[in-house]
């Protein structure tokens, strides 16, 4: 009797289970987009078809461009959703409410800012055609989300989240989530504050190298003739949304250097990985044209690609378009603050944020005539600030009228540099390098976007706000934008370095990338000896060559080795020519050396954590050493030419690696640890999903190349892995543009179980990539799936 009843509770509790997975699947199952069959679609004007290919890529065919934003909000949502959802709240504070306390910061800030506000009164600012666009893709969004409620993604029902409908200003708000992200200057105002608070003022500016004059600026290009030889809320807002700090490469090359007789447009911006990656490819067609590249899942248009007539990429200019002023409290009213006028009045207010799983906090919030205060929730800068003061951020990605959705929308129809700079004309923020090439021959670049002119100063330190001596006047005309048009080299190039030259950084800021990837683009362009393929710019965004390595690998040879590990390391180094292959131990070793002297060297000397300046800080480093090796010293112990320092940062390293790889050196391998994650936001916290969904591989490429890898800011217990790169990559050919290349880092589609989830990352892995052509009979002839979009 027993051993029945066992038996039964058995099958029982695997019915239970058997019953569990079915739920389960279904759940999944029922929220997969159809790829074919017809879907009504209200508000459009005709017939919308949409061609799926091999890889789930849409291709949109549409009587005009409001039926095709209608179309791909509607493919956004279907695909994309959850990704949306949460882009939407972070724009809007409300990112505690679905998560919990630990996102209180990150609200904290958005809401301190006012973002999504500024995005509700720029709507206003669109022209009307361009409001019409943006309230069709809402519609979209809308249509899918009404016909769905029911079969939402699972993300939706583990976080007991429903979404509302979508409105304009959820899809704008991205724009500032953008220019927030991409605008890190005033941190590094802060930073140049503590710095010298601690160091003398010649060893504080040791630590900012000054840009070198055979380093590569953007707007004035040349070939040499020789040839080449041999938790910080914004850190937690960037991980969220797929942004992190902005870095990407860029390049231009005319005709008469390419093979095909054309330009050639290369484009990769480095972001924030995760799965779903950040972008979604689409190509859309209408009887006025066509264009096709990278979308953003929220917004209603391309962001990067080619039409008919042109093609453009974007970098991160990493111009100064922030500053800090320290306002002084009125020590009699602390509801008013000092100016120039006499005391103001803070502006404030009172805002609630609803918290999962716990009471509702009241924010209050104030700003000044500079800008909201944002010590009150940037916990770093209380102490910057001092007693009896305050810090306000004055940005100029906190416009309200902000046009810089329709500027975009209009480079998607342009045809012309002209028609190119009438768009970007209206572009406000964030401030980036557009690159142009037109089927015409024509090459440009241009870095809109607003920048201030201040009464003094460069604006790289916090101001005093009481005094008004350093507050900002007006922005720098647009015509003032640097650019560049046709150039005599015949090639243009970008990979955030300086954009202009060192007598007009006090205009645009001095703030940089560090240059090895653009003296790397520089180093490729020098060493070819004839025309330049399609190929040829494939290979160099899979570049993985770093040039940090070469600069750093002199003082290296000063080293005397502490031990025989130190000097096997010295020896595998002594030998290599900075290539940051997966399969190799030198890539380990060296980037965990630099890893231990930027430590050295950097943290332990100035007692900050420095991690404005990045994770390993190699061109201060090398300027140190190269310059000022007095650096080095400490009391007691002259550390003249840095040796020790050095030997000191290689035991570290080689510390670090033997314990976390073992003593054997012959098994360290950089792909061991150098790991592309590519993980889903919810599954990967849920057993059995996580290694489903997760999507993470082995990598070449390091923080350096041009293959861009490393991390800003590393997982815990993952120092060495690869959380920021190019998710996107485009090379446009202005002959032939059906031979124009594309490819993300994930698959199309949101949903783990599709097959458009993972089936483009092997392609990217690989630095492959695939191409999007063809009318509606050669989609059909070659397998695409149709689906049919009505109007009711």
């Amino acid at each position: 009797m027993k051993f029945r009843l066992l038996k039964w509770a058995v099958k029982f509790i695997v019915a239970l289970a058997i019953l569990a997975v079915f739920a389960g699947s279904y759940l999944f199952y029922r929220a997969m987009p159809a790829y074919s069959g017809s879907v009504v679609l209200s508000g459009l004007s005709g017939e919308t078809r949409v061609w799926r290919d091999a890889y789930g890529v849409p291709h949109i065919f549409a009587p005009n461009a409001d039926d095709a934003a209608r179309a791909l909000g509607y493919l956004h949502a279907s695909e994309r959703l959850y990704q949306m959802e949460v882009n939407r709240r972070a724009g809007q504070g409300r990112l505690a409410e679905l998560a919990g306390a630990d996102l209180l910061p990150v609200d904290r800030l958005v809401r301190t800012l006012g973002l999504y506000k500024l995005a509700q009164t720029s709507f206003t600012a669109l022209s009307p055609w361009a409001q019409t666009r943006v309230q069709a893709y809402c519609d979209g969004v809308n249509a899918f989300l009404d016909s769905h409620r029911n079969a939402l993604p699972p993300e939706f029902l583990i976080l007991g989240d429903s979404p509302e409908p979508w409105t304009p200003a959820d899809s704008l708000v991205w724009g500032k989530l953008m220019s927030l992200q991409l605008s890190g200057d005033y941190a590094m105002d802060a930073l140049r504050a503590r710095l010298a608070a601690k160091l003398s003022p010649d060893q504080a500016a040791w630590l900012f190298p000054p840009y070198k004059s055979d380093w590569p600026v953007t707007d004035a290009p040349v070939v040499h003739a020789d040839h080449a030889r041999g938790d910080n809320p914004f850190e937690r807002l960037g991980a969220l949304l797929g942004l992190g700090h902005g870095a990407s490469n860029e390049w231009i090359l005319a005709g008469s250097r390419t093979t095909t007789g054309k330009p050639i447009l290369a484009n990769d911006p480095h972001l924030d990985l995760g799965a779903p990656i950040l972008w979604y490819l689409a190509r859309i067609v209408t009887p006025d044209g066509w264009v096709k590249g990278g979308t953003i899942p929220g917004l209603p248009l391309v962001l990067i690609g080619q039409n008919d007539h042109i093609a453009w990429g974007l970098t991160t200019s990493d111009t100064d378009a922030q500053d800090l002023f320290v306002e002084t409290i009125d020590p009699t009213d602390p509801t008013r603050y000092l100016t120039p006028d006499g005391p103001q009045p803070f502006v404030s207010h009172d805002e609630v944020i609803h918290v999962k799983g716990a009471a509702d906090e009241t924010l209050h919030i104030r700003a000044t005539r500079h800008g909201p205060v944002i010590s009150d929730v940037d916990s770093g800068l209380v102490s910057l600030a001092g007693q009896g003061k305050a810090i306000a951020l004055a940005f100029t990605g906190l416009g309200d009228h902000d046009a810089s959705a329709e500027a975009l929308l209009r480079v998607n129809v342009a045809k012309t540099w002209s028609d190119f700079l009438d768009a970007l004309k209206v572009f406000q923020t964030p401030t980036q390098n557009f690159a142009f090439a037109d089927v015409d021959g024509d090459i440009g670049f241009i870095s809109p976007g607003l920048l201030p002119t201040r009464k003094s100063g460069d604006g790289e330190l916090p101001a005093d706000g009481a005094s008004g001596v350093a507050d900002w006047t007006g922005t720098i005309p647009f015509e003032q934008s640097p650019q560049i048009y046709n150039p005599a080299a015949g090639l243009i190039f970008n990979a955030n370095n300086a954009i202009v030259p060192p007598d007009r950084f006090a205009e645009y800021g001095r703030d940089w990338e560090e240059a090895f990837r653009a003296r790397r683009m520089q180093q490729l362009f020098d060493a070819a000896t004839g025309k330049q393929s399609l190929d040829d710019s494939a290979s160099m965004q899979a570049d993985v060559v770093s040039l940090d390595f070469k600069d750093l690998a002199p003082f290296l040879k000063s080293v005397t080795p502490s031990n025989e590990r130190a000097r096997q390391a010295l020896a595998l180094l002594a030998a290599w020519d900075g290539t940051m292959d997966k399969e190799r131990p030198e890539p380990l070793i060296y980037t965990a050396f630099v890893g231990a002297l930027r430590r050295v060297m950097l943290v332990e000397k100035t007692g900050l954590p420095l991690t404005e300046m990045g994770p390993y800080a190699a061109q201060t480093l090398v300027s140190l050493l190269n310059d000022h090796p007095a650096w080095c010293d400490a009391p007691g112990r002259p550390d003249p030419d840095c040796r020790m320092m050095l030997s000191r940062a290689l035991d570290d390293g080689l510390a670090q690696l033997v314990q976390r790889d073992g003593a054997d050196m012959s098994q360290w391998k950089w792909g061991h640890e150098h790991i592309t994650l590519l993980q889903h936001s919810v599954y990967s916290h849920i057993p059995l999903l996580d290694s489903f969904s997760d999507l993470s591989a082995p990598s070449s490429g390091g923080y350096y190349t041009l293959d861009r890898g490393g991390s800003f800011s590393a997982p815990a217990g993952q120092p060495f892995a690869r959380t920021h790169g190019g998710g996107f990559r485009g090379v446009y050919d202005l002959a032939d543009p059906d031979r124009s290349r594309f490819v993300i880092a994930t698959g199309e589609s949101g949903h783990i179980f599709s097959a458009h989830y993972r089936d483009l990352e092997p392609l990217w892995l690989a630095g492959k990539s695939i191409t999007l052509a063809g009318d509606e009979e050669a989609l059909k002839r070659s397998g695409a799936k149709e689906l049919t979009l009505t109007p009711r």
